[in-house]
């Protein structure tokens, strides 16, 4: 199906779970046109598509011929599902997809094959780099890195989005080779037997695009509430020769820490006043982005779905394009690569720890004022 004259894309939501995130998306959008959902058919998936007043599809045999576009947020055989399956069987009909990650490098390979003898365009959806602030904070280091080159990354994650971590620093650096982990640094036995509570991060150093990367991983998960307990998602900071830029979090603010530094006088002393001191003026930390941080509930209602939206954007450019011609940054080659390397961590890092802590209780910001 070519889908690049102009015309709205008829799009397929695969899954009612982060499925609901891409229906808002599909909705939102006046270049697209909701077509159905494709569940298992729950009752609960029923009545989301009943509530989007679209069919809800249980098989693929029972599709219409007139689909353009199926978005799968299924999990693939990493969360034990049959996404890769699922979207091979929709590639196979003639319909591009957008895929929600994580996927297994093999999957993955099955999935890009079968895009390309069926005709099809076919993307891995890492979610975050769409997201408005980090999409900010990759301008940004793409802007320093034509001016200096990174010397170093220090980023943070819980195990659940290791994935799309990957991707973004990668994005961050330029490239995602040469790379490769060396095994998990272990804490020191007294040290364990110092700390009143287990360390929830697990360290290991790296290296990604050729840029020395220390990496901190929450490996822990509550099987019974994956979505839930991330002490936090990504943090990430790029190091250059000028200084500092940050990714605070996920959601906000990009910042930049120019670097301290101050001339010395004739006896050796650091010119803290006077000429020769203006570099001193300039401030320590500045934010990137203007915009507010959002809340929570604006992130189901607006940011991830505009992340999903931009996505599909990209999705679009690429059907267009005449066949052979590829896409820039998530082409097929960098797709496997960042799934190999997540893989490696993964392997390195060994079973998620399983936890069960209690429901986080929040703390008002004024409280931290007093």
């Amino acid at each position: 199906m070519g889908a690049g004259d102009g015309r709205r894309l008829s799009v397929l939501v695969c899954g009612t779970g982060f499925g609901r995130i891409h229906l808002r998306a599909v909705r939102a959008s006046a270049d697209l046109e909701l077509a159905g959902v494709l569940s298992r058919g729950s009752a609960a998936s029923r009545q989301v598509a009943a509530s989007y007043d679209v069919p809800c599809y249980t098989a693929t045999e029972e599709l219409p011929d007139d689909i353009d576009v199926a978005c799968v947020a299924v999990p693939s055989s990493t969360g034990a599902g049959d996404g890769a399956q699922l979207t091979q069987r929709l590639l196979k009909r003639g319909i591009h997809v957008l895929h929600e990650h994580p996927l297994h490098p093999d999957e993955l390979a099955s999935c890009l094959r079968a895009a390309r003898e069926h005709g099809v365009r076919y993307r891995v959806n890492t979610l975050y780099p769409h997201v408005e602030p980090v999409r900010r904070f990759l301008s940004a280091a793409e802007t320093m890195r034509r001016r200096q080159p990174p010397l170093f990354v220090d980023a943070v994650c819980g195990v659940q989005v290791l994935y799309s971590l990957l991707d973004v620093v990668a994005r961050a650096v330029g490239r995602v080779r040469p790379w490769r982990f060396a095994e998990p640094v272990a804490l020191p036995p007294d040290l364990v037997a110092l700390a009143e509570t287990p360390a929830p991060y697990t360290s290991l150093h790296g290296v990604v695009g050729g840029v020395p990367l220390t990496l901190r991983v929450q490996n822990q998960l509550n099987p019974s509430d994956p979505d839930n307990h991330a002490l936090l998602l990504h943090r990430i900071s790029v190091g250059f020769e000028s200084g500092v830029l940050a990714l605070a979090d996920t959601h906000g603010p990009v910042l930049w820490s120019p670097r301290l530094h101050s001339a010395r006088d004739d006896v050796g002393r650091l010119v803290i006043e006077g000429p020769g001191s203006e570099r001193l003026d300039v401030v320590a930390t500045e934010r990137v982005d203007t915009q507010p941080p959002p809340t929570f509930r604006e992130l189901f209602d607006r940011v991830w779905p505009e992340a999903v939206a931009d996505a599909l954007t990209e999705l679009r450019r690429e059907i267009a394009e005449p066949e052979g011609s590829g896409p820039s940054s998530q082409g097929s080659q960098w797709a496997l690569s960042i799934a190999t390397v997540w893989q490696d961590l993964s392997t390195r890092l060994g079973p998620v720890t399983l936890i069960d802590p209690p429901e986080p209780q929040p703390v008002p910001l004024l409280e931290l004022l007093r």
